[in-house]
């Protein structure tokens, strides 16, 4: 299945806005992340140490 993102030069899938918020993320997959809905990815980027979606949830997603 083809996702909605493209790829950049180097043929990598680029990266999430960081302004997406983490709202959006918890209704997209499913998951509570445990952080008010209004903060930021590039914020939950900065407190995990992950640069993925997937690396987030696994740090802090609650199902």
């Amino acid at each position: 299945m083809r996702g909605n993102r493209s790829r950049n030069e180097t043929g990598e899938l680029r990266q999430k806005r960081g302004d997406t918020l983490a709202g959006t993320i918890e209704a997209q997959y499913g998951v509570d992340l445990g952080v008010r809905s209004d903060c930021r990815l590039d914020t939950l980027r900065d407190r995990t140490g992950e640069t993925s979606i997937a690396g987030i949830i696994e740090k802090l997603g609650r199902s």
